[in-house]
C-alpha cells in the first residue's frame, strides 16, 4: 500500500545525507518568451517604470530544474523544447555534478518522458545503460507533485524571475543563471514538515486489515 501511495520519498526526506546517494528533486516547467513592442520608460526618482500594454509572444522554451535540498544547491538549464531527448541531456549534465556518487536518488513526477525509455531512445545502448544504472526513480502520485521539494523552488523561480517579460532564451538563460548562483551562494533550503507519519495518518483509510 504504501508503495502505491509513493510514500518513499517523504521516507528520503529524513534520511541523513548520504553524498555517495545524493537526493535530488527534479522538475520541467515551460516558459513564455514575452518581448516588448516599445521600449519601457525606466523608473526615475519619483516616477515608477512605464511599460507599454503591448507586447509581442516569441515563442517558448522549457526550463529543466533539479534541487538538492540537503546542500541547498539547485541546477537549471533552458532548452527549447521538452522532450525525451532534452530530459536525456539534463540527466547527463545532472550526473556530472555528482561525479562520486554511486547512485542519484531521482524524486519527479510521471511525465512520459521521465524514464529510463527517454535514455535508450537517444542514447547508444551501452551509454544508456550506464545512465539508468546511476538513476533511482521515485515518482509522485499523480496530482500529488506538491510532493516534490522542487515545486517550492520552481515558486520561489517564478516569482522572484520570471514575472516580467523576457523576450528572448538567451536572456532567459542569463537571468535564470543570475538567480541560480544567487540562491546557491546563499544554501537556500527547504524546511520540509509533511512526514511518513502524517501522510499514513493522512490516508489511514486505505490502510485494510
Amino acid at each position: 500500500m504504501e508503495h502505491l501511495l509513493h510514500l518513499y520519498a517523504l521516507h528520503l526526506y529524513a534520511l541523513p545525507y548520504d553524498p555517495a546517494y545524493p537526493l535530488v528533486c527534479f522538475d520541467e516547467r515551460p516558459c513564455f518568451l514575452i518581448g516588448e513592442v516599445l521600449s519601457p520608460v525606466p523608473m526615475e526618482p519619483g516616477q515608477a517604470k512605464r511599460q507599454h500594454y503591448a507586447y509581442q509572444k516569441n515563442g517558448s522554451c522549457s526550463l529543466f530544474v533539479a534541487f538538492e535540498p540537503a546542500t541547498g544547491q539547485r541546477w537549471v538549464q533552458v532548452y527549447a523544447r521538452r522532450s525525451g531527448r532534452e530530459y536525456t541531456q539534463f540527466m547527463q549534465y545532472l550526473q556530472k555534478q555528482f561525479p562520486q556518487a554511486q547512485r542519484i536518488r531521482l524524486v519527479q513526477d510521471n511525465l512520459s518522458t521521465h524514464s529510463p525509455a527517454s535514455f535508450y531512445a537517444h542514447l547508444p545502448a551501452e551509454e544508456a545503460f550506464d545512465l539508468m544504472e546511476r538513476c533511482e526513480w521515485n515518482y509522485t502520485p499523480p496530482r500529488a507533485s506538491w510532493l516534490n521539494m522542487v515545486e517550492i523552488e520552481l515558486s520561489a523561480l517564478s516569482r522572484q524571475c520570471l514575472q516580467r517579460r523576457i523576450g528572448t532564451q538567451e536572456a532567459l538563460e542569463r537571468e535564470v543563471r543570475a538567480w541560480v548562483a544567487e540562491r546557491n551562494r546563499r544554501r537556500v533550503t527547504v524546511r520540509w514538515q509533511f512526514t511518513v507519519h502524517d501522510a499514513r495518518q493522512k490516508f489511514a483509510n486505505k490502510y485494510v486489515a
